[in-house]
This record gives C-alpha cells, sequence and structure tokens, in this order.
C-alpha cells in the first residue's frame, strides 16, 4: 500500500524462504526471548465498542474473534504470562529460529518494522518494540490514545499515525512523548480508522467507516484542504461507506476497499467493481469449506441489506465476496482483494482470477495481504499464511512456527526477518542467511 522506512509497503512485508511446508518446519527453531507485552501497571481500560448499530463491532468482530478463537493456540500455551517465553524446536536444523511473543487476549491487527524497531497494533494498544534493547513500552487509553482498539499503524508525514477504532487518528511526537489526535472536527470522516495512506503526491488518504478522507498536499492542520468522499458524494463511484484499506496504483490510481466492493479513483474519476463485475468467488465454490456460520445478516441491518441487494438471504454463512477484507497492488499495477468467505481475487484492469480452497489457498477469509520488496504476495488467510508461487500455493501455519493459523498481519525487514500476527501474539521468524 505505501512504502515505510524499511522501503516495503506498511502493510507490506515478507520473507524469502528455501521452501515452505516442510521444509520450513525443518528449518526454524523456538529461540528464547522476552515476550512482547505491556509494562506493570493498571490494567488497560477496555477496547471502545462502536456507539453506531450494526458497525463490525458487533458482526463482523464477533466473525472475527470466533476465527481467532478457533486457530488460537492450546490454552496450556496461552496461559503463559506475556512476560515469559517458551522454548522448543521444531525440526531438525536449530540454526534458524522463531520466536513468539505473546501480547495477551489482544488482536494484532497491524505490524510496522522500521530497523530494530517494531510496532505493533493490537486490540489492546499498540506496543513500541526494541528488539535490540529487549524493551517495549505500551501506549492506550491510559497513555495518550482515545481508544485502546488500533487497526493500523505506520508512518505518516514523519510520524509513528494510527488509526483507531473509535479514538480517530493519533500521531506520536516522540521528542515531546506525546499523541496528537486528529478527530471529526479536524475533518475526519469517521472516529473509526482502518487505513491510512501517504500517496506519491503527497495526499494522505484515510479509510474511515464513514467514506475516505483525502487531505490535499497532506495539510493536516489545514482543515481546508480536507475532502471526505462518500457514496453520496461521488454519486455511488464509492461503493460503500465502510471503507477498510487502501493501496496506490502504478499511476498515482488510488484504490479503495470497501464493504461494497472495490474503488477506484483516478483523474477525478470514479470506478468500481463488485460480484457481479467478478469480485469474489461463487458461493457454490465455497460453502463447503466455510468453517464458521456466525452471520453478519443476522445481527446488522446495513449486513442484511447488503445480503438482500446481493440475492444471499438464503446464506447463513460468513460469505460476502463484496466486502474486501485486505487490498493490495503489485509493481505490475495488478490488484489483489482478499474477501470475506469469497477467497482472493486478482484483477488485472480488464478481467478477474478468483482463487480459493480449491486452488490450495488455504482458506477462503483472506485477512491480509502484503508485499515485499521483491514483489511477491502474502496472503494472511484464518488458515495460515500463503504465498503463490508458480501457480501453486506454498503455505506455512502453527506446524511451521506461526503463533496461530488466522493471520491479520505482518511486516519484514530487508534482511527476511518476518513478523507475523494473529490473536494473542506474533511470529518472529528469523532466517540466518540472505535466501534467493
Amino acid at each position: 500500500m505505501r512504502k515505510n522506512a524499511l522501503a516495503i509497503n506498511h502493510t507490506a512485508a515478507a520473507m524469502a524462504l528455501v521452501a515452505f511446508g516442510a521444509t520450513v518446519a525443518g528449518a526454524y527453531a523456538l529461540g528464547r526471548q522476552q515476550a512482547v507485552g505491556p509494562e506493570t501497571r493498571a490494567p488497560a481500560a477496555p477496547v471502545q465498542t462502536s456507539p453506531h448499530p450494526g458497525r463490525p463491532g458487533a458482526a463482523i468482530a464477533g466473525n472475527l474473534a470466533q476465527v481467532a478463537a478457533q486457530s488460537a493456540p492450546t490454552a496450556a500455551a496461552s496461559e503463559v504470562p506475556p512476560a515469559q517465553g517458551r522454548e522448543g524446536v521444531v525440526g531438525e536444523d536449530p540454526s534458524q529460529k522463531f520466536t513468539h511473543f505473546r501480547v495477551g487476549n489482544k488482536n494484532v491487527k497491524a505490524i510496522h518494522a522500521e530497523g530494530s524497531t517494531i510496532w505493533v497494533a493490537t486490540s489492546g494498544g499498540v506496543i513500541r518494540y526494541d528488539t535490540e534493547s529487549d524493551k517495549f513500552r505500551l501506549f492506550d487509553a491510559q497513555s495518550g490514545l482515545l481508544s485502546n482498539g488500533v487497526f493500523y499503524v505506520g508512518r505518516i508525514a514523519g510520524r509513528i499515525t494510527v488509526g483507531t477504532y473509535g479514538g480517530g487518528m493519533s500521531m506520536y511526537d516522540e521528542k515531546a512523548d506525546k499523541w496528537d489526535t486528529l478527530n471529526i472536527p479536524d475533518g475526519l470522516g469517521d472516529a473509526f480508522v482502518y487505513d491510512v495512506l501517504e500517496a506519491k503526491n503527497g495526499d494522505i488518504w484515510i479509510a474511515t467507516w464513514s467514506g475516505a478522507n483525502r487531505v490535499r498536499g497532506g495539510a493536516l492542520k489545514d482543515r481546508s484542504k480536507w475532502d471526505l468522499f462518500t457514496v453520496e458524494n461521488s454519486n455511488k463511484g464509492l461503493p460503500n461507506d465502510w471503507v477498510y484499506g487502501l493501496a496506490e496504483g502504478k499511476n498515482g490510481d488510488i484504490w479503495l476497499a470497501t464493504e461494497g466492493g472495490l474503488a477506484r479513483f483516478a483523474g477525478g474519476k470514479w470506478e468500481n467493481w463488485n460480484h457481479a463485475r467478478g469480485l469474489g468467488a461463487d458461493y457454490e465454490q465455497v460453502k463447503a469449506d466455510i468453517e464458521f456460520k456466525s452471520d453478519p445478516g443476522k445481527a446488522s441491518v446495513h449486513h442484511a441489506k447488503q445480503k438482500q441487494e446481493m440475492g444471499l438471504t438464503d446464506v447463513d454463512q460468513a460469505y460476502n465476496p463484496n466486502y474486501i477484507v485486505s487490498l493490495e497492488v503489485d509493481d505490475n499495477g495488478v490488484v489483489w482483494a482478499g474477501t470475506w468467505g469469497g477467497g482472493l481475487a486478482r484483477f488485472d484492469g480488464k478481467s478477474w482470477k478468483n482463487y480459493t480452497t480449491a486452488d490450495g489457498l488455504p482458506g477462503n477469509h483472506v485477512f491480509m495481504l502484503q508485499r515485499d520488496g521483491a514483489n511477491r504476495l502474502w496472503i494472511g488467510t484464518n488458515k495460515g499464511l500463503a504465498r503463490l508461487v508458480d501457480g501453486k500455493f506454498k503455505v506455512l501455519t502453527t506446524r511451521d512456527g506461526l503463533f496461530a493459523d488466522a493471520v491479520f498481519s505482518m511486516a519484514s525487514s530487508p534482511d527476511g526477518t518476518m513478523w507475523v500476527g494473529s490473536f494473542g501474539g506474533v511470529a518472529h521468524l528469523r532466517p540466518v542467511a540472505k535466501i534467493e
């Protein structure tokens, strides 16, 4: 989506491995290191829930929690205190290692890597972790943020920035050690911020659950530079006001992932694509492989209306091919969209190709898409982390060192070190040498 200080996307991160599956399982060992967790002090405030009926806090979040619970480590593993590491060996080669960093009963929604510093965005605040000193610090509602739930973390306009669940967008002043928050009075479309993008032309785009903001020239303090695009004022060019992801294309085009499909803003004009135009696999293709039945349409008027419009009123599973959970654009300009139960969608500007478990994708719910410096795409699903290689998916799971099979976030370093976030913790995969 955007480049960070490591010359990779903020969501973009990847790692060159000798191979996946059995080969990877034999190439990593669990190293001893302090787990990332909050400093010893009073418990953090609870994550704010949405004040709006039908927001994902009631529906989609419930599905995510169910997926996370299904793929989380066993109770015995989860009971290990955050300040303790666990050690063991996977495979026969201990020269390469993985380490699990526990964050407690929280979901890791985003990871941002800068040199030796790793920022981990969770449902209980954002953690700054120094891998060299092994020191960490938790920022939450008790230390400057307005909400504990953090969906996005990255560097925007030179400052570490977080998008929160109900607390707006906060930017960290490292010298003053304080957070400055931008919210609805400043021009933000909504206090629920899911993604942020600093475009090559200097514009800053902000994905909210009431449309997408564009701040022309990145002038965040100038209210007159703030635009808000919605379904209404874009004449339905933006297909849905719930915007979950942002990405910049080859020519400066801005792509937006929404709950109603994919949108593109280019040259001041809008275009969008939904399931009727090829986005996401048909229900008949995936219904047998959807492993949980929590139906958002039963908890939200908004989702119920969407199902009716799509002709899915008889579907009682977690399936909506128009709902794009993750988004990425590669160096060739190809757009990749991760859908809610409809698999992985690929759009080359002319036609769509959808990948599902029938093609080897480990799960049809694609929570995360990340691209590395070599333009390789990594796919985080409800049942493992995958990469498409020569037309086949190579898959990593807990057997290969992941903390849990449901993968929600990832970041990596130029040396191939990879951080993979799941509910409850992060897996740190560390190769000992550069792998071509």
